[in-house]
């Protein structure tokens, strides 16, 4: 049979993650690239409790359909959860996260549609977005977040706020040099809290600025925070959406805190944009799985979390750290760079240049130590000298081993540049 594949077909690509995650399953390889918790923080025993009282107290109810919002005790705990008032109204529970930028995508992105990320971005957003065929821009960005002046000039506007018109007049926001169809920006997606990839956070002063940009010229976002409860010494500074709540999309997940075979996120959405976002969800999967909200709603009883987190952080804190005391004793004298992430579960790194992650991976390999390319990170002009690293699955041993595989992998590739 000869099957005729939809355009947007064409513009699905595999994971590059998920294909080097294939090579980790390899004995003897260190694997330093995956984006999965530690199954250590999982809480097995208390899942098994709350799975039998849901079967005992509400088997029937958790086995059957479910309205498509979410089960309405768990939405109204999510609604407790968020640090500024939300409505539960507002609150979509998802199949995990990642259905969220499914759902975002097509409600909002049409064919041609420019979308802003910060540059480097999440994969996964990437991949949700490209199907729907936007013309995705990448915005400089710092170890503060994204930089305003590059913003500005993305949606041609002055470097000087008082010169640039009001909101409501968006089509002379656009830029002289774009063609007549290219239109103000659909929404800019934003993760500000320990970043994947980078682990960076964006500093108060630069959400305030950039919360103030963005109502000022009416540029929605969309804020993704999979990774926001997992800080190490304080906690961040608070949500875009906060700030401007009738201007943002806010993403939530339980996979980081909880276990991510759950396959449960949420949405909080502005009442203009919840009708359609429930529409998408309800021609996508109906409903996500009654019985697993039932499940974390559960669990959520009685504080747990609260008691439950702090240990994720001990455990992640001692893993960074292990990290980045291998890093400063196998890396000297090799020109290679490195961030300390403050949270979260990922370190960027920046080889010297001249050098390629890309072609340093699979030499990487031979010496037993698998990474991600920072490469697949990038809407556009990737920077092929940056890779990431997670410090959250392997032991600390494993991680000292992986390291110095790593940079024996860098030295070799510099001899044989030579």
């Amino acid at each position: 049979m000869d099957w005729t594949l939809a355009q947007r077909a064409h513009k699905m690509n595999p994971s590059v993650i998920r294909e080097i995650l294939k090579v980790t399953e390899r004995p003897g390889i260190i694997s330093l690239a995956g984006g999965l918790p530690s199954p250590k923080t999982f809480p097995v025993e208390v899942f098994a409790e709350a799975c039998a009282k849901v079967l005992r107290d509400d088997g029937r109810a958790a086995l059957q359909y479910a309205a498509s919002e979410g089960l309405p005790a768990l939405r109204e705990q999510v609604a407790a959860m968020l640090p500024w008032p939300v409505d539960p109204a507002q609150i979509l529970i998802t199949t995990g996260s990642q259905q969220g930028l499914d759902l975002v995508a097509k409600v909002l992105i049409d064919p041609g549609s420019r979308v802003l990320v910060e540059t480097p971005t999440y994969l996964g957003a990437l991949q949700a977005f490209t199907p729907m065929e936007p013309l995705i821009e990448g915005v400089a960005s710092d170890d503060e977040g994204p930089v305003l002046q590059d913003l500005r000039h993305a949606l041609g506007v002055a470097d000087d706020p008082a010169d640039a018109p009001p909101a409501p007049d968006r089509r002379r926001l656009l830029r002289l040099d774009l063609d007549p169809g290219h239109d103000f920006p659909r929404f800019m997606y934003l993760l500000p809290n320990f970043q994947n990839p980078t682990g960076r956070s964006m500093s108060e002063a630069r959400r305030a600025a950039l919360s103030a940009e963005a109502q000022r010229l009416g540029l929605p976002i969309v804020e993704d925070n999979p990774y926001g409860d997992l800080w190490f010494d304080n906690p961040p500074p608070a949500p875009l959406t906060a700030r401007h709540p009738q201007g943002c999309v806010y993403l939530g997940s339980f996979s980081k805190v909880l276990a991510p075979g759950l396959r449960l996120g949420f949405v909080v959405a502005p009442a203009a944009l919840y009708p359609k976002l429930l529409q998408a969800k309800q021609a996508a999967d109906l409903h996500t799985p009654s019985f697993n909200q039932r499940v974390v709603a559960e669990v959520l009883k009685n504080g747990f979390l609260e008691r439950h987190v702090p240990t994720i952080r001990a455990l992640y804190r001692a893993q960074r750290d292990a990290m980045l005391a291998s890093l400063d004793h196998e890396m000297q004298g090799l020109g290679v760079s490195w961030n300390r992430p403050d949270g979260g579960m990922f370190l960027w790194v920046r080889l010297p240049e001249g050098m390629s992650a890309i072609e340093l991976l699979p030499r990487a390999v031979d010496k037993g130590v698998a990474f991600v390319p920072g490469a697949a990170f990038y809407a556009d002009h990737a920077d092929l000298r940056t890779l990431r690293l997670s410090f959250v699955t392997a032991t600390a041993e494993q991680i000292q081993a992986g390291v110095a595989a790593l940079a024996q992998a860098v030295r070799e590739q510099q001899d044989a540049a030579r």
